[in-house]
């Protein structure tokens, strides 16, 4: 049995019964919350692996529990919410939130996010001893300042090589926009933005030679990027 403890917060009984049966016959561990407040208790008490959290709840909005959470932990938290609009996914990833999934989701999709969050925080492909970060056929030296994709090196720009580290050392992770440009450029401009584009475009270029290139890097329109694990290909959908 996984002892991965995950922390159901979702006030519909019938999605919550879906989500905890779910997770009962893949062998985790869970417990339940109803409200944000009850939320807060027991990510405090319980201290569980990982939180799937939905942002409408009764008592108060869970960008807002996510906010709380964030004051004094860095537990993944996955929303699952029926809120589509990209200023709700923003302001919940901007606040801390780890990944969105969008209400009617598949089982085999959350099954999927909570696959790559949880190599993420075990640090699935990262090799601390050499400072190697390995993703498929990629692999990045962040001593060396090296990227390569099998054995040919990756002739990157200064801007696209902190894009790529960015991403990879979040990997699994939605970067949003804003996000992303504070970090390379410390400002979130249009004209930022619309750079970040650009690199993003032809960093995208290099790591796909090939049209049967595995996509490294998935987007999340109006919203940012993700760097996903191409060994599982549930987990990359365009």
């Amino acid at each position: 049995m996984d002892k991965t403890q995950i922390l159901v917060v979702e006030d519909d009984i019938q999605v919550q019964n879906l989500i905890t049966v779910t997770l009962k016959a893949e062998g985790y561990r869970y417990l339940t919350a109803q409200t944000g407040q009850s939320a807060v208790i027991a990510a405090a008490t319980h201290n569980p692996d990982v939180i799937l959290l939905d942002l409408g709840l009764p008592d108060m909005d869970g960008v807002e529990v996510i906010r709380r959470i964030r004051s004094w932990s860095n537990v993944p938290i996955i929303v699952i919410s029926a809120r589509s609009e990209d200023t709700d996914k923003i302001d919940a990833l901007d606040s801390g939130a780890d990944d969105y999934l969008t209400k009617p989701f598949s089982v085999a999709e959350l099954l999927a996010r909570l696959r790559v969050t949880m190599r993420r925080i075990n640090g699935v492909g990262f090799d601390t001893a050499s400072s190697l970060f390995r993703n498929g056929a990629l692999t990045i030296d962040y001593a060396a300042g090296c990227v390569t994709l099998g054995r040919e090196e990756v002739r990157l720009t200064p801007i696209e090589y902190k894009l790529l580290c960015l991403l990879s050392r979040n990997v699994g992770k939605v970067l949003t926009h804003k996000y992303i440009t504070q970090s390379i450029w410390g400002n979130s401009l249009d004209s930022t933005t619309a750079s970040l584009r650009v690199f993003m475009a032809t960093l995208r270029k290099k790591l796909m030679p090939s049209p049967d290139s595995p996509a490294f890097i998935q987007t999340h329109v109006g919203v940012g990027y993700r760097m996903i694990r191409v060994e599982d290909k549930t987990e990359y959908m365009t």
